[in-house]
């Protein structure tokens, strides 16, 4: 159409003026109307091209084509880099505002519903909790020992090769512990967490957005909160204090088979100054964590994969920014809770 505009425009330029009869035209599209429109802007002597006799439902069509590009749009005036920033910032304390605010509501909103699955709990469900609980648990211990032992051994590792400049060797056993079951453990995997089961969270939900599923069930008078994100939070509960157990004794592990083979620290002795350093106190303090990590880390992903439009890339970009959230607050969170340990004294 464009081309044949091209075509047509050249011809009538010396024409004094011409008439378009619309009388026979019961249908057009928008290409027509606007062929017909730039043919009218043509510049030719006289009147123009004028259009006549248009029937009642090709008079709108034409209107609005001929509202279309009448005033030059105008450049937006550049700010100064100051108040760029300034914009920017408060852009971004905006966008921070209103995560907070629709992370609290989807809080809410799951809180409801294990109430109302307390008073009644034939409404869990039951198969997809389990299911869950078996992805996010059962088939995460393999990745999540492998690295938590490695992190073990490096931590230790790199304390035998600095404290054996002051011949204190022993103390490696002391901070890989404290660290690990304290720390390090826990965080490392809530991040390893996050990164696996919470960003596929967000692409089955967003998925399912996509496809208007959520909106299937809204129909079928069912809760999306309840059918989707509560079992796969109460999974990630109860699935991250056990994969930080076992990632803490993985790391223990990892530090006392370095301490054996770089340090030679055999392991009784590995196990017998361990038994010293760390008490049941610094066990629990790693513990008592997770579950709040695990809350957190949940309701991020379903909250991002709620936001998903109707497009692939807005897909990739919730998960992405599950994915960032989700860690900034599990490190967020760590920190609040050692603050808080340290200023009751365990």
């Amino acid at each position: 159409m464009e081309h044949l505009c091209q075509d047509v425009t050249p011809n009538v330029r010396g024409a004094v003026g011409a008439e378009l009869d619309l009388a026979a035209v019961t249908a057009l599209d928008t290409s027509g109307a606007w062929l017909l429109e730039k043919l009218s802007r043509a510049p030719i002597h006289g009147d123009g091209i004028k259009v006549r006799y248009p029937s009642d439902t090709l008079v709108g069509l034409l209107t609005q084509a001929h509202k279309l590009n009448r005033c030059a749009s105008s450049p937006e005036p550049r700010k100064a880099w100051p108040l760029a920033q300034l914009d920017r910032a408060t852009d971004y304390m905006a966008g921070v505002s209103h995560d907070a605010v629709a992370f609290l509501h989807l809080l809410g909103a799951v809180c409801t519903s294990l109430g109302r699955i307390i008073l009644h709990p034939s409404r869990l469900r039951l198969t997809s909790t389990v299911y869950q609980l078996f992805r996010v648990g059962w088939q995460a211990i393999p990745i999540m020992v492998l690295i938590t032992f490695l992190i073990g051994a490096i931590i230790a590792q790199q304390g035998i090769f600095h404290f054996r400049r002051f011949g204190a060797e022993s103390y490696v056993v002391d901070m890989v512990g404290i660290l690990v079951m304290r720390e390090i453990g826990v965080l490392i995997v809530a991040i390893m967490v996050a990164g696996r089961s919470g960003s596929a969270y967000t692409a089955e939900i967003g998925a399912m957005k996509m496809r208007e599923e959520i909106d299937a069930l809204i129909t079928m008078e069912r809760d999306p909160i309840e059918v989707l994100i509560v079992p796969r939070v109460l999974a990630l509960v109860l699935a991250l204090p056990i994969l930080a157990f076992l990632g803490s004794l993985a790391a223990l592990y990892g530090g006392g088979l370095i301490a054996w083979l770089y340090g030679g620290m055999s392991p009784a002795i590995f196990i017998a100054r361990l038994h010293e350093a760390v008490s049941v106190t610094h066990f629990e303090v790693g513990l008592i964590k997770a579950p709040f990590m695990a809350l957190v880390i949940g309701i991020v992903a379903a909250m991002e994969g709620l936001r998903v439009k109707g497009s692939a890339e807005s897909l990739g970009r919730q998960t992405t920014a599950s994915v960032v959230k989700s860690i900034f607050l599990v490190i967020v969170i760590d920190g609040v809770f050692a603050v808080f340990f340290a200023s009751i004294g365990m």
